[in-house]
């Protein structure tokens, strides 16, 4: 098992200042701009409402609570008055802020889904090169947590951000307004708060990127012990697995303890700063009182502004960490919605109702990776009706013919054409309509049977127990607890490797394509299951163009032709018994075959 995974998409911290970032983002927030403006405003008034309460504060002690010469009555109406005031502050900050969740919520959930649709349409129409050199795993993050990312910044940081400048200025600006000599004091701590957040946030973004990478390994090598747990088991690997899980989390626990130390050290300080902005609070703006140039009320507010400022610094590192998370998300999502990778369709692209089914290879030549190609400048006909059959070697190049033929790759030089027309100027799902594919694993999608075999065609009840007897499947659907109806696939019954490709016959069935092409059909069933799937091939091949790539005699037999191909070239051509005859390469894999069974 692997211990070292190597680089992570997750170690790259993203760039908050990308401003062709930012204008692809606001791309998705435009259908929404009206409703995050009122976002926005809504915003500003809980800013509004939240910095007007130490004044009333203020106003309540200096003109009530501690002014004398007032009669006592009066004084308690003007308290009186002030809390109903300060209740109904209170109140519109509450609905502002409840409406500012909603909105935010509502629209960062259409842009996400905006986003995640495009992302997944885009995905589909990429060719299928494109995921070879990328896994899986990789794609369903960019629809999953990237997109999980965004929508976090949208929804509980963006806006958030923009309140906290807002009332960290306009909290600067009341205390000016108040009393500018002791706003100048406070001022005094200012490099101290600007230097303290700039290496608070530095070092918290490293340590929330060390954290989400071991995080990332972590999960890698549980799903690929988990997924490999028997092969673990069967070659006594166990200990092995347990060294390489310590091993990861204590990474993990060393970076998670890194991140405690940071916000243990940066916290304190910060406390340690209000602390001394309290202090200086008290000292000069006590002695001002004295002076009888500051009110009592004046100084209860500028602490409880004081005690304002300070807490938007202690989120404000953590908030900018989850911005940065997010455009290195964006930035992802983005790059692969800039693949261009995608199947080409010529604008006159062909769709014929109807084709007999003659299949030209012509001086094709391909690779996978150009520099080393898998097929050679090799060229072959199959007339209309005619079943060839091509054998050879794991590598030989069999089953890059059925990529080429259904267009999943373009061939580096040279055609491949259907009916004497190249597969290039095919509408890509009308070639795929008209050529039926039965391959060694079969995906069964979640539903009953009949869906799996109709899929994207409607089947009247007595063409579904027509294909249900061609393809041997009668007796299968006979023994389910609700015969087609019944669900299978992910959370209903599982079907064993022959019943799902008994399945791939009825669908092709359902189809009625003029080709057909089976790509190691019977491999790894069980004789009787095998003679099942002989029977469905007899049927499915009636009146068809085929071409069948298989080991088993039996199957290779029933061809009108056979091609033996060696490193991507025809080495004979023939029939059956010509080829034995002749004692070459095809005679070597049939005795091969014959030693072996």
């Amino acid at each position: 098992m692997r211990h070292d995974y190597g680089y992570f998409e997750e170690d790259h911290p993203g760039n908050i200042g990308d401003a062709g970032l930012w204008k692809r983002i606001l791309t998705f927030v435009a259908p929404y701009r009206y409703w995050v403006a009122v976002a926005v405003a809504l915003s500003l008034l809980i800013s509004a409402a939240g910095l007007s309460l130490p004044y009333l504060v203020r106003r309540a002690m200096d003109d009530y609570i501690v002014k004398e010469g007032v009669e006592a009555a009066a004084r308690m109406e003007g308290l009186a008055h002030l809390s109903l005031v300060f209740l109904a502050i209170m109140a519109t900050g509450f609905v502002a802020n409840f409406f500012q969740v909603i909105l935010l919520e509502w629209a960062g959930q259409n842009m996400m889904h905006a986003i995640r649709q495009t992302l997944f349409r885009h995905t589909l129409r990429l060719e299928v090169s494109f995921f070879n050199r990328n896994p899986v795993g990789r794609l369903v993050t960019r629809l999953t947590n990237d997109i999980q990312n965004m929508h976090e910044m949208f929804t509980s940081v963006i806006v958030t951000v923009f309140n906290d400048f807002v009332r960290l200025f306009g909290i600067l600006a009341i205390l000016f307004y108040m009393n500018w000599r002791l706003a100048l004091w406070l001022s005094l701590l200012s490099p101290l708060m600007i230097y303290s957040t700039y290496w608070f946030g530095k070092l918290a973004r490293k340590a929330f990127r060390d954290i989400r990478t071991r995080l990332a390994r972590i999960n890698a090598f549980l799903q690929e012990g988990i997924s490999g747990l028997s092969i673990l088991q069967l070659f006594g690997r166990e200990k092995d697995a347990r060294d390489g899980f310590s091993e990861l989390t204590r990474s993990y626990y060393q970076a998670t303890l890194y991140q405690i130390k940071v916000f243990g050290t940066f916290m304190p300080f910060i406390e340690v700063l209000h602390s001394l902005g309290i202090a200086l609070v008290v000292w000069y703006g006590g002695g001002e009182i004295v002076r009888e140039r500051l009110t009592l009320g004046e100084l209860t507010a500028f602490l409880s502004y004081l005690r304002l400022f300070f807490q938007p610094l202690r989120e404000l590192s953590q908030k900018y960490s989850v911005v940065q998370s997010a455009m290195a998300s964006a930035e992802r999502i983005f790059q692969l919605l800039d693949t261009r990778e995608i199947l080409h369709v010529a604008p006159d692209a062909v769709r014929p109702a109807s084709i007999e089914g003659r299949i030209d290879f012509r001086e094709v030549s391909f690779g996978y990776d150009p520099a080393h190609p898998v097929i050679h400048r090799l060229s072959f006909k199959v007339e209309p009706g005619e079943t060839l059959a091509i054998v050879g070697a794991t590598g030989s190049g069999k089953t890059t013919l059925i990529n080429l033929l259904e267009r999943f790759y373009d061939p580096d030089a040279g055609a491949v054409e259907v009916d004497g027309i190249d597969v290039k100027r095919w509408d890509p799902l009308e070639l795929r309509r008209k050529i039926g594919l039965v391959m060694q694993e079969v995906l069964v999608v979640p539903g009953t049977l009949e869906e799996n075999i109709a899929l994207d065609v409607e089947l009247g009840p007595g063409e579904l127990e027509r294909i249900l007897e061609l393809s041997q499947l009668s007796s299968v659907a006979e023994r389910l607890p609700q015969g087609t109806a019944t669900p299978i696939g992910e959370g209903g019954m599982d079907l064993s490797a022959g019943q799902k490709q008994l399945l791939a016959f009825a669908r092709v069935l359902a189809r009625d394509p003029r080709i057909l092409v089976l790509d190691e059909a019977t491999a790894n069933v069980d004789t009787e299951t095998e003679m099942r799937i002989e029977q469905a091939i007899e049927a499915a091949l009636a009146n068809r163009t085929s071409i069948v790539i298989a080991h088993r005699l039996s199957t290779i037999r029933r061809a009108h032709r056979i091609l033996v191909m060696d490193r991507g070239r025809i080495l004979e051509e023939g029939d059956h018994e010509a080829l034995m005859a002749r004692q070459g390469l095809y005679y070597h894999l049939q005795s091969l075959q014959s030693a072996g069974c």
